[in-house]
């Protein structure tokens, strides 16, 4: 999986395939039409609350393949400007751990293997902790 380029249509139709749910159940949960349904699967991008409703009835979290895309390809900030967010009291919820699938650390350690990017260099770009990538190192 590519988590540069993310088109949720196909990867709804895809987990629907895998699922072996029914248009007609699909269309009476989500309340659309077969048209709007096969423009759903066409779209590359849908609003949250369509999003969250697929979540919850193909019992996949597409919102995580989003995060993963932000861990891997977001800017990397300053560690001036990190420290200072870090500081920052914020009113929105705050998680302590980043989500690491099982794709994106075989995505890290081929970039490892295949010395496109050093230890150091994919801890300073990607912040992942140093016991984290070693530890994926000794696992995988």
């Amino acid at each position: 999986m590519l988590f540069k380029d993310i088109h949720t249509g196909e990867l709804i139709q895809k987990r629907v395939e895998e699922t072996g749910f029914s248009s007609d159940r699909i269309m009476n949960f989500m309340q659309c039409s077969h048209e709007e349904l096969r423009q759903m699967y066409k779209s590359k991008s849908l609003d949250a609350e369509t999003l969250l409703k697929w979540s919850k009835l193909l019992a996949y979290d597409f919102f995580r393949i989003y995060s993963q895309h932000l861990v891997l390809y977001s800017p990397p900030s300053s560690s001036e400007y990190y420290q200072k967010t870090k500081e920052k009291k914020t009113q929105l919820p705050e998680f302590r751990k980043n989500i690491y699938t099982v794709e994106m650390i075989t995505f890290i350690l081929s970039l490892l293997k295949s010395n496109e990017k050093t230890k150091k260099q994919i801890i300073e770009e990607y912040r992942i902790p140093k016991t984290t990538l070693y530890k994926w190192i000794k696992k995988y």
